[in-house]
């Protein structure tokens, strides 16, 4: 038994969601005064998430990214990776985070082997950063980058490009490559901030970001990715790093998805612009079997649209949840 969905598409990597609250209030991703959280009790357990971890990686899933909200803010987070890390079936377990909690954690995180770490870093400047996350702890959160990068574990720095906002620092980002041993993700902006589409005065997309750094380098190698890797990557030659831009919001990636999601509070979603498929916690809570909840995950990946216009379409309302909610 195995993950297809009818365009013969295989689903190997979860992205699951381990709460929705965040310690910073990023402008693209909630509104200032936060978001409405959700009651502790709607949130699924430890034990519930480590048991659809292991229902479907006994169905092909080998890769599990976690995230929230911030997955660090919730309480014996770092015990739920040392569980995680005994599934034998799992090839790849990677986290995203701001950095603001972790950096007292990295030895954990190297001995639980996990694969990598993806660090939301929008900007290289402390006002900056201080405008864009509402909070002051740039300071910190560069010490935990500089910690990740001397150590064993894979580092990625997703960069939101958000117009009229940090498109200045693209090429300080590039040149952070040169040194360092880095992969730079250039996400391009997505409309779930909590309220709809953030007003912006110029479309930052794939097209204007790789035509930037073209613009000022010699020489931009593309490289050969993974089939189902999210970003189009490049690299500088003779730069130790590697970057790359992910089409979040024009979406020229989804012929190869392999990937599902799961939110804090159990919404099964096939894709990020879905509105949700069905709710895997309260099909737990009502009793399922591992067996029931195979056959549902199964049928359910069957019908996993053939991409994000499709999905978003078939959702037919605006997309006003934040990011914090669905997932990171």
């Amino acid at each position: 038994m195995e993950l297809l969905d009818k365009f013969g598409r295989k689903i190997t990597y979860l992205r699951l969601a381990v709460t929705d609250r965040c310690n910073l209030r990023c402008q693209y991703c909630m509104p200032a005064h936060g978001i409405d959280i959700v009651d502790r009790t709607e949130l699924l357990s430890y034990k519930e998430m480590y048991r659809i971890t292991r229902v479907l990686s006994e169905l092909g899933v080998n890769k599990v990214r976690l995230t929230g909200g911030e997955p660090f803010v919730r309480k014996d987070f770092v015990n739920f990776l040392e569980s995680l890390s005994f599934n034998d079936k799992l090839e790849e377990i990677n986290i995203t985070t701001n950095g603001a909690l972790i950096s007292n954690h990295i030895d954990d995180l190297e001995r639980f082997k996990i694969n990598a770490i993806n660090l939301s870093l929008d900007s290289l400047q402390k006002e900056k950063f201080a405008k864009i996350t509402r909070r002051d702890v740039f300071d910190n959160v560069y010490d935990t980058f500089e910690k990740l990068e001397k150590s064993s574990l894979k580092l990625k720095l997703n960069v939101v490009v958000q117009s009229g906002v940090n498109t200045d620092e693209i090429i300080d980002f590039i040149e952070l490559t040169k040194n360092k041993d880095i992969a730079v993700r250039f996400i391009e902006e997505m409309p779930f901030n909590g309220k709809g589409q953030r007003d912006i005065s110029e479309v930052w997309n794939f097209k204007k970001i790789l035509n930037l750094i073209k613009n000022n380098y010699l020489d931009v190698e593309p490289m050969l990715s993974k089939k189902s890797s999210t970003s189009v990557n490049f690299r500088i030659p003779n730069y130790q790093g590697t970057f790359g831009i992910i089409p979040a919001f024009t979406r020229t990636i989804c012929n190869d998805c392999d990937r599902i999601r799961i939110t804090s509070t159990g919404l099964f979603k096939n894709c990020l612009f879905d509105g949700g498929v069905f709710n895997v916690r309260d099909f737990i809570r009502n009793g399922a079997s591992d067996d029931e909840l195979k056959q549902l995950f199964i049928d359910t990946v069957h019908h996993k649209p053939e991409n994000g216009f499709i999905a978003e379409a078939a959702r037919g309302n605006a997309v006003s949840e934040s990011m914090s909610t669905i997932g990171g």
